[in-house]
């Protein structure tokens, strides 16, 4: 008996899509990061402006990979 609700094998490009999708979040979440905790960045910031454009970068990614599962669930 399969758990999964939908038997329909998804199609190549949709699942490609997934997975560049997961390296993105990845990969934003990863920027995100090193923007807030990176002391020594060559960009001139000040350590409050620096959390929140990290906290900005990871939101975004949060963002983007919630939308790309509910579109994926559809």
């Amino acid at each position: 008996m399969s758990l999964n609700f939908n038997d329909k094998q998804k199609s190549l490009k949709r699942r490609f899509l997934l997975i560049l999708g997961i390296v993105l979040f990845v990969c934003f979440c990863t920027l995100g990061g090193m923007v807030m905790f990176w002391q020594d960045m060559p960009v001139n910031l000040l350590p409050w402006q620096r959390k929140v454009f990290g906290a900005m970068i990871v939101l975004y990614s949060v963002l983007r990979f919630s939308r790309l599962l509910k579109r994926d669930n559809e």
